[in-house]
């Protein structure tokens, strides 16, 4: 008799949904967010729709119940559109197209490319990921897009690159940009072998639709072992440096927001604990695991580096 041995995230096959009750609470989630988004502007919607239908991953499941689509679109940190939770109306004044991504620095080739370009070279698919925010809440969601290491590899990054680096647009649009007390632009980064882990990923849709612009749209990065500020929302450049650059939070606050950030419910935030995190929609409380429960993936991308900040 063969032994299954289930990484953590992975839930067991009964309870595992059937997929045509996906697709049917698809149908009926897509119509009850409408009605809970009822005003907002039709911004979102002009960007085209995802290339293909991107089959589901089922080696990435979550592990919990998801996240109600209209609680994982309208409870948002964005901070170049301001400091609230509900800044999802302001949001919908990004026009997601025509847009580019420039890649630059360590490279054989520094080029821009165009997102629906770019979208045609990856292989897509659906992944259910939970997302640990550092504020202790927690959401789990389908993300459409596709592994980093299919970037990389597309990419050509010299050897001597030894980090991916993430820059945020700044949109006319937004807002809190005028805001002097933050470094823009938005800049989050990883090391070369945290970008090549299969789980890290490139997202460009949500709940099988196209990206919103509150979530990071049209295309963000979603790092589920770290806590959610290191996952960088749309973005405009991606660059590859020999040097580690100094990251958004960090470099307002580093004793509260280090490079590394790798989610641990022992190590407290300096104004609170991680030990449990509240799950949106329900409120319900959860206990917080190491890497966010991706530890058997993950932590070996730490060995080695333990005098550093890791968790934080």
């Amino acid at each position: 008799m063969p032994i299954i041995t289930r990484r953590e995230w992975e839930t067991r096959g009964a309870r595992i949904t059937p997929e045509t009750a996906v697709i049917g609470r698809r149908t009926l989630l897509g119509a009850s967010a409408s009605l809970a988004l009822a005003g907002r502007s039709v911004r979102a919607a002009e960007a085209p729709a995802l290339p293909e239908a991107a089959p589901r991953n089922p080696a990435f499941d979550g592990g919990r119940a998801l996240t109600e689509e209209k609680w994982a679109e309208t409870y948002n940190n964005y901070y170049e559109w301001g400091e609230d939770k509900t800044i999802w109306r302001d949001a919908q004044a990004l026009k997601q197209r025509p847009w580019t991504v420039k890649f630059e620095g360590l490279l054989n080739q520094p080029r821009v490319v165009g997102v629906d370009d770019l979208l045609k070279q990856m292989p897509l698919e659906e992944r259910v990921y939970r997302h640990r925010c550092v504020e202790a809440w927690a959401m789990t969601v389908p993300w459409t897009g596709f592994p980093l290491q299919a970037l990389l590899k597309m990419a050509e990054p010299l050897g001597s690159a030894k980090f991916v680096v993430f820059e945020t647009v700044q949109d006319p649009s937004m807002p809190n940009l005028r805001n002097p007390i933050y470094p823009w632009p938005y800049v989050e980064a990883l090391t070369m072998d945290e970008a090549a882990n299969d789980l890290a990923f490139m997202s460009v849709g949500l709940f099988g639709k196209p990206l919103p612009p509150q979530n990071g749209g049209p295309i963000r990065l979603t790092v589920p072992w770290k806590y959610g500020f290191k996952s960088a929302k749309s973005i405009g450049t991606i660059r590859f440096a020999e040097k580690r650059p100094t990251t958004f939070w960090e470099g307002i606050n580093p004793d509260e927001y280090g490079f590394w950030a790798n989610v641990n419910p022992n190590v407290p935030h300096p104004r609170w604990s991680q030990a449990n995190e509240r799950l949106i929609g329900t409120n319900d409380r959860a206990p917080t695991q190491i890497y966010n429960g991706y530890g058997s993936s993950v932590a070996a991308l730490y060995a080695g580096r333990q005098s550093e900040k890791l968790y934080m």
